[in-house]
Parts: C-alpha cells; structure tokens; sequence
C-alpha cells in the first residue's frame, strides 16, 4: 500500500473506532467499576475480534455474509441478546465493588466474541474492505490498522470511565452512571435492526 492509499484508510479505521457504540461504551463502564488494568483484557478482546473481522471481511466473508441472510439474521439475534444481557448487567450495577451482579470484568475471549456479534463492527469492516481491500497490501494490514486503531480508541474510552469513577462519589450518581450506559448499549443494538 503506497503513503498516499494508506492515510484514507487510516483515518476510516480511527474515526469509526473512536465514535461511540456498544464496544466502547463497554470499556468506558469496565474503566468505571474495574480501573485500567482490569479492563485490559476486553480491550485486548474487542481489538483482537475488530482486527479478525477486518481480515475475514477482505478475504472475502463479507460475499457469505450477504448471500446467506438466515446467517445475517441468527448473528444478530445473538449479538442482540448478548449485547442487551451486558446492558442489563452494567445498568443494574452499583458503585464498584459494591454489587454481586458486576463481579468481574469481561475477559479477553468475551470481548472478541462480542465483537463478532457487534452490528457496528460489522458495517465498518465491511465498509472498509468493499472500499479499501484493493488498496489495502492484504488481509493482514487491514487487521493491523484496524486492531491498533481499536486499542487506541478503547485506551481512551476506558480512561474516560477511569475519570468518571473517581468524579462519582454517591450511589445515586452510579446508578444514574450505569443506567445511562446500559441505555447507550442497548441504543446500540437498535440500528442493525431498522
């Protein structure tokens, strides 16, 4: 890929990495009620899927994707359920450390596997190899640029949610935090269905 191919693409990748969706909501709730270092393996989870999906799109399993809509449809319905149980589990949460439901963070195999079922990850990576593949030196940048893009994004993300746990200092404020974003979760599951 030449200097020139590889700034469109790159900016495609940071741009729709750092807007707001279910992946990023999730490490912003993680950063809040685990810290940073918790967090890492779902970071590493959710970097590690986006990057996956990103080379499976260009070597071609976008074609299968859209020629199988029974696949489309069961991705869905399971990432939907999944998505939405990880929003019931944030918005019912309490303070850190102070609630049962929320025990653990999600771990690096759960991030992955959330990703693959992410309606957002799927539209970028899609996006990006029907207009990037063939600029693109193979399957292996695309994941490259998408993964580091992710992690960058999700650094950010859970920091944020690191600033917001030592802003908040009473339950009422956690629980209005929580709700808001089990809320933003499931907003995120209602676009792949419209």
């Amino acid at each position: 890929m030449g200097f020139e191919s590889f700034w469109p693409l790159a900016a495609f990748a940071v741009i729709s990495t750092i807007t707001p969706g279910g992946a990023t909501t999730l490490a912003t709730a993680s950063g809040a009620h685990f810290g940073f270092r918790r967090s890492i393996p779902l970071i590493a989870g959710i970097a590690l899927g986006l990057a996956s999906m990103a080379a499976a799109t260009s070597l071609g399993l976008a074609g299968v994707l859209l020629a199988a809509p029974s696949l489309q449809l069961a991705m869905k319905t399971i990432g939907s359920i999944y998505l939405i149980w990880l929003a019931l589990r944030i918005g019912l949460s309490g303070a850190p450390n102070l609630s049962s439901g929320l025990a653990k963070p999600t771990s690096l195999i759960g991030g992955a596997w959330m990703l693959w079922h992410n309606p957002k990850g799927w539209a970028m990576t899609l996006s990006a190899a029907a207009s990037f593949a063939a600029l693109a030196s193979g399957p292996a940048q695309m994941a490259g640029l998408f993964g580091i893009a992710a992690t960058v994004s999700l650094v950010i993300w859970c920091l944020a949610g690191l600033l917001l746990a030592r802003i908040l200092r009473t339950d009422r404020q956690w629980r209005v935090l929580n709700m808001t974003l089990g809320v933003l979760v499931v907003g995120s599951v209602v676009p792949m269905w419209l």
